[in-house]
C-alpha cells in the first residue's frame, strides 16, 4: 500500500475527530486543548469527577455549547464552521440531524404521546408523511421494548420508560453518531439496568456513540475505549481492560479507588 492511500484510510478513520478544543466561561477554562478521535463503529466512555468537562465536551460535538476554540468533524465535515447567521443555521440543523443526543432528564414533551413525541422531529426536519412517520416511531419503539406504550403520555411513563422513549426519538432520525449523557443518573437504581440494555445493544449493532457516564461496570463491559477526563483535560486513555485495571496515572487511580469496587480491591 503506498504512502497516500495509507494516508487516505488514517483520515477516513476519523469518524469524529476533535481538534484542540477549548471551553472557556470567562476566565474558567472548562475544556484545555484536547484532540482524540473516534473510529466509526466506536463505543467510547467518558469518565471522570464532576466539572471536569465530560459533558461540556459531549455538547461541544453538536455545537449545543459552541467552542471557544479548536474544531469538531463528523464524517469530513466540521461541525463548528463560522459562518454568517443564516448559513450557519442551515449547516448545523443540517448537522444535528446526524447527531442523536440522549439528555439526563429525558426532554420529552409532556403534552405529547410517545408516538407524537417519537414522529415530531422526522415530520418536521425530513418532510416524511404521517405514515412514514408512525411507522418509523413503531420499529425504534420496539427497538427499545417500548411499543406498547406508543400512546401513552410522559406522565403515565417511569423515568426508565422516558429514557428509552428518548433513546427511540434520537435513533427515529437516523443519526450517524449517538451521544449520551449521564443517561441513567436521574434514574432510579431499580430502572438504570433498563437502560443499559438499550444501549448495549445499540452497541452489539456498532452504532458510534460516545457515552459520558459514572456507571464504570456498564463502560467496562460495552466501551472499546475509556475516557478519563479532570480539569478539563484528557488524563488517561485507552482500553478498559487497561484503564481499570492498569491504569498509568495517579490522577486515575484515585478516580477508580473511590468509584470502581474492583479497581479497590485488586490495588490492595
Amino acid at each position: 500500500m503506498s504512502d497516500t492511500s495509507t494516508t487516505q484510510k488514517s483520515e477516513t478513520q476519523k469518524f469524529v475527530d476533535i481538534r484542540h478544543a477549548q471551553k472557556s466561561y470567562g476566565e474558567l477554562e472548562v475544556l484545555k486543548d484536547i484532540s482524540l478521535t473516534v473510529d466509526r463503529g466506536e463505543i467510547v466512555a467518558i469518565i471522570g469527577p464532576s466539572g471536569s468537562g465530560k459533558s461540556t465536551l459531549l455538547r461541544a460535538i453538536n455545537d449545543l455549547d459552541p467552542l471557544t476554540g479548536g474544531e469538531v468533524w463528523l464524517d469530513g465535515v466540521q461541525i463548528n464552521k463560522d459562518l454568517p447567521h443564516r448559513q450557519y443555521e442551515k449547516h448545523i440543523n443540517e448537522m444535528r440531524q446526524q447527531v442523536g443526543m440522549v439528555f439526563q432528564h429525558f426532554n420529552l414533551f409532556p403534552h405529547l404521546s410517545v408516538r407524537e413525541n417519537v414522529t415530531m422531529a422526522p415530520k418536521l426536519l425530513k418532510g416524511i408523511s404521517d405514515a412514514e412517520a408512525n411507522a418509523l416511531a413503531e420499529q425504534q419503539l420496539t427497538h427499545v421494548g417500548m411499543l406498547e406504550r406508543i400512546d401513552y403520555y410522559p406522565s403515565q411513563l417511569s423515568g426508565g420508560q422516558k429514557q428509552r422513549v428518548a433513546i427511540a426519538r434520537a435513533l427515529a432520525m437516523n443519526p450517524k453518531l449517538m451521544l449520551f449523557d449521564e443517561a441513567t443518573s436521574a434514574l432510579d437504581p431499580e430502572l438504570v439496568e433498563e437502560v443499559n440494555l438499550v444501549m448495549k445493544r445499540l452497541a452489539e449493532e456498532h452504532m458510534t456513540m460516545i457515552i459520558v457516564t459514572h456507571e464504570m461496570d456498564f463502560a467496562a463491559s460495552v466501551c472499546d475505549r475509556v475516557i478519563f477526563m479532570d480539569k478539563g483535560v484528557v488524563v488517561e486513555e485507552g482500553p478498559p481492560s487497561v484503564v481499570f485495571k492498569n491504569p498509568t496515572q495517579e490522577r486515575t487511580k484515585e478516580f477508580l479507588r473511590k468509584h470502581l469496587s474492583q479497581y479497590a480491591e485488586s490495588a490492595k
